[in-house]
């Protein structure tokens, strides 16, 4: 009797997740014809109908159903035999694959992917860089090992190590002559201009103003901090920027001022997620106290290490 292999049961899992073979296929970084051709040979591996195609959607039959749900359990177990195998070898040996928040990435991987090279010169490193939404689910469907993101994690089954915390920083055009020690009821004064919708920095953002009465200015948004503090230098308006991001951000935009808040000034706290499950929680202790310290050591990053 012949046995659906793994490729097939990512294949069809995916299928599953998106009703779509073109998302589908996008998820698993493969083509779509490889991706149909995968479920076709499940299909016949298993000699009945899982999907059921139309022009305009995929669904699945009650089989199909019943395949998903078992074949989820199934990958989920073959993940953990892995772990499991790889945590004897030592930790941060082996591949890891990293998600983290635009928000983050850029600042924070240049000062720490040259540490864990030198530190874990067997650790296989992938990184995806994608919203907190997009690699939460991600880590939770076991596509990601672990993920750095703004905490509290937004979703339970994610357990969370606390990195660093840091600043928001106000930047506004070089005209505004707001001082330091800002309070941040001087915020219902300016226009705020803010991230698009499903980053994580954006809502951060939104809560100090509410917490004060603020507006943000509707009409303009951007969708990368660089294009955020750009706006700023053209006048559109002030924004708040995480402190790890301004050395990158404001060298490349002229007529700038920077503002900080009085104490308590308004902050956000970084950590890494994982997999409550994970029988890798000893590897992720390793790997962020690894970040902490090149952090800690980074002379261009003034936030407080955990």
């Amino acid at each position: 009797m012949s046995r659906p292999t793994v490729a097939q049961l990512k294949a069809f899992l995916a299928l599953a997740e998106h009703l779509h073979f073109r998302d589908a296929a996008a998820a698993l970084r493969m083509s779509q014809p490889a991706l149909s051709g995968a479920v076709a040979a499940l299909e016949e591996t298993l000699n009945t109908r899982l999907v059921e195609r139309t022009t305009r959607r995929v669904l699945l039959t009650p089989a199909g159903e019943r395949v998903a749900r078992r074949a989820e359990r199934v990958l989920a177990e073959l993940d953990r035999l892995v772990e499991e195998v790889r945590a004897v070898g030592g930790p941060l040996v082996g591949p890891l694959r990293l998600g983290v928040i635009p928000t983050v990435a850029p600042y924070l991987l240049p000062v720490v992917l040259p540490r864990l090279a030198a530190e874990f010169p067997e650790l296989e490193l992938t990184v995806h860089e994608e919203q907190t939404d997009q690699i939460v689910a991600e880590l939770l469907a076991g596509r990601l090992d672990v993920v750095v993101i703004a905490l509290p994690a937004p979703l339970p089954g994610v357990t969370e190590l606390t990195l660093y915390d840091e600043d928001f920083i106000l930047v506004a055009p070089d005209s505004y002559d707001l001082g330091d020690d800002l309070p941040r009821a001087a915020l219902n004064e300016l226009d705020v201009i803010l991230l698009n919708e499903g980053h994580c920095l954006r809502d951060q953002a939104l809560d100090v103003c509410r917490q004060v009465g603020a507006r943000a200015v509707a009409a303009t948004y951007a969708t990368s901090l660089a294009t955020l503090v750009q706006l700023v230098s053209g006048g559109l308006g002030v924004t708040l920027v995480p402190e790890t991001a301004l050395p990158v951000e404001t060298r490349r935009a002229p007529n700038l001022r920077l503002h900080r808040f009085a104490p308590p000034a308004p902050s956000r706290r970084i950590g890494i997620g994982y997999r409550t499950t994970s029988p890798r929680a000893a590897e992720f202790d390793v790997l962020a106290a690894s970040v902490r310290d090149a952090v800690a050591t980074d002379a261009a990053t003034a936030v407080r290490v955990h």
